[in-house]
């Protein structure tokens, strides 16, 4: 009951509850987690009636990997999750550029307004690789 404030929808991706036959519901900081993935996997002007929704990640897929372009990046980042997930306060992204060849991880420290309670997520963002060999890369991996 503490947290029915921070509200309630499908989970993302879509589940159907076998036992219920109903969509799945998360809630809570579950609920603000998969919200901050929505915005980041989805393309500002994908939404034909929210066209301002989401993010420009896809802009940045073959960009240039100096500090300057990342920070751009991050701020970009940081401002569409704030502007766009009304939850959250005190959004920190920070990119690493080392860690994997041809990929970005993205860390996203954020603050959830009504709790006080820090939370984080970790994003991988591939700039040269197509989904099929990320998908491939994480389901093989050894």
């Amino acid at each position: 009951m503490a947290q029915e404030f921070l509200g309630s929808g499908m989970k993302f991706p879509p589940r159907i509850n076998p036992a219920t036959g109903r969509f799945e519901v998360s809630k809570g900081e579950t609920s603000i987690k998969e919200s901050v993935y929505i915005i980041l996997m989805t393309q500002k002007s994908e939404r034909w009636i929210r066209p301002e929704f989401g993010s420009s990640l896809t802009n940045y897929t073959f960009m240039d990997t100096s500090s300057t372009m990342l920070n751009v990046m991050a701020r970009e980042v940081a401002s569409d999750l704030m502007s766009q997930e009304p939850r959250l306060s005190d959004v920190n992204v920070r990119i690493d550029s080392t860690s994997k060849q041809g990929c970005l991880i993205i860390y996203i420290d954020y603050l959830i307004r009504e709790t006080n309670v820090r939370d984080n997520l970790v994003f991988p963002f591939y700039l040269d690789t197509t989904w099929e060999d990320a998908e491939e890369e994480l389901y093989f991996d050894e």
